[in-house]
């Protein structure tokens, strides 16, 4: 078998290198960047990551050293195979920056490098992202298109404002809603990993069941150029939570829209976020957690590289080597002072400042402090947030008659159905969140009286 690198590790390690598009970009060619960002890649390929960095502005060159550069490299050849050739490149103008999209074509799936260039001709961004012609989304059979339609909204303004969907079932209303926040990394509004497209099966399946559902690009998304230049002096405030409070204020402000009846479901990283999200807001009508975390942050990525590394059953001499540089990536985490935030240094991927916020934080704890009713839901077969985690919830809340728990025995982190030890490999299948998980969710929100 195969080993693999966990595709939530892979979203937090670019997270403040990631790179976001205006939706409408004019193609602008270039001939010297296109070839310089093949050139890039080739270096990749030889895994000569010393020269490949010269080739990086000074801000990347701190973000990705050499090693650094390297282990991400490696975590891409891990998902998805060997490198085997360059397919095409196509260049796009994004403001003050140029994008050239690589296409690469590796074992088992293409993938798409974009790079990002500034003006100075330095790469100023780097993502990989799989590649857009071999994603196909098709509706699960427990969608009803005829029910319902979707209307583009605005989250926030000014320089962070962001693009979303508000889906809402035919009829006049006003409907219950849901509004949906992301787990790690630079998320789309469908939290799309490969052709899965989870958020969508959310939105369009509790819209069939007569409720209303706001999804949104995140921050670090549409805005990662502009976030990755305040990286320094990011939390889980800014990338996470002001938004997710933005877009409850708009839905309330909408007719069609019951502002007493407005949930918050956050995924992964956002349903360890739901108690920071809830107690700014008390009018918020319920929480819906799904496979969210409870446990220090550091410590989940640590058990997800020892997990990954162990699947055939033996750990390498490199791969001893690569957790170690985690176990002392987490001890310095959890060792963090203020005085570190003045260093620059990224630790696991992030500034920080970002560590020192979530440092003591323990969401199960915090969220006695909601009164409003919370639904927990868990995929057994999630090795990204595993059951322990689950558990940790259902500990701390049990005791509370309007806190519901559920956890599905053939579901894996993104809720979708499979067989056996939970593997990256899977989230390359086409798959929909499962249907019971819309049900009960939709049943759930019906009967919730606040």
């Amino acid at each position: 078998m195969k080993k693999y690198v966990s595709l939530m590790l892979f979203s937090i390690a670019v997270l403040m290198y990631s790179i976001s598009w205006a939706q409408q970009q004019k193609v602008l060619p270039s001939i010297d960047i296109a070839t310089s960002a093949k050139e890039f890649v080739e270096l990749l390929a030889k895994e000569d990551f010393q020269n490949a960095v010269k080739k990086f502005n000074v801000t990347m060159k701190t973000a990705l050293p050499p090693d650094k550069l390297g282990e991400l490299w490696k975590s891409i050849i891990g998902q998805v195979g060997p490198f085997k050739k360059q397919i095409s490149t196509r260049v796009e103008n994004a403001g003050q920056y140029d994008i050239v999209f690589v296409t690469v074509e590796f074992e088992k799936s293409p993938l798409d490098i974009k790079i990002s260039f500034n003006n100075s001709k330095e790469i100023a961004g780097l993502f990989f992202v799989p590649n857009q012609s071999r994603i196909e989304y098709k509706s699960p059979t427990y969608i009803k298109l005829n029910s319902f339609k979707e209307e583009e909204l605005i989250i926030g303004s000014g320089e962070w404002a962001l693009h979303g969907t508000l889906t809402i079932p035919n009829g006049k209303g006003p409907f219950p809603a849901v509004i949906l926040v992301h787990g790690s990394g630079p998320q789309d509004r469908d939290e799309s990993i490969y052709s899965n497209k989870p958020f969508r099966d959310i939105a369009w399946g509790l819209a069939s069941q007569g409720i209303a559902v706001l999804r949104y690009e995140k921050r670090t998304k549409e805005h990662g150029q502009k976030f990755a230049s305040i990286m320094n002096t990011i939390t889980v405030k800014e990338e996470t939570i002001d938004d997710a409070l933005s877009a409850v204020s708009i839905l309330r402000n909408r007719e069609d829209i019951n502002p007493y009846k407005i949930f918050v479901l956050g995924h992964s990283l956002g349903g360890m976020l739901i108690p920071r999200i809830g107690l700014p807001d008390t009018d918020i009508a319920g929480f819906i957690v799904m496979a969210g975390t409870t446990r220090p942050l550091e410590d989940v990525i640590l058990d997800q590289f020892s997990y990954i590394f162990s699947l055939d059953g033996s750990i390498s001499e490199d791969e001893k080597s690569q957790i170690e540089k985690v176990k002392q990536q987490v001890s310095k985490v959890k060792n963090m002072k203020l005085s570190d935030t003045l260093s620059g240094e990224l630790v696991l991927g992030m500034p920080a400042r970002y560590w020192l916020d979530l440092q003591g934080y323990n969401p199960a704890e915090t969220a006695k402090q909601l009164k409003k009713p919370m639904l927990i839901l868990q995929g057994e077969r999630d090795y990204q947030v595993t059951m322990e985690n689950f558990r940790i919830w259902q500990n701390s809340l049990s005791s509370r008659k309007n806190v519901e728990f559920k956890s599905y025995p053939k579901l894996n982190h993104l809720f979708i159905e499979g067989e056996g030890k939970s593997t990256p490999d899977e989230y390359l299948t086409a798959g929909h969140v499962a249907e019971v998980v819309i049900n009960d969710i939709a049943d759930w929100i019906k009967k919730t009286n606040v």
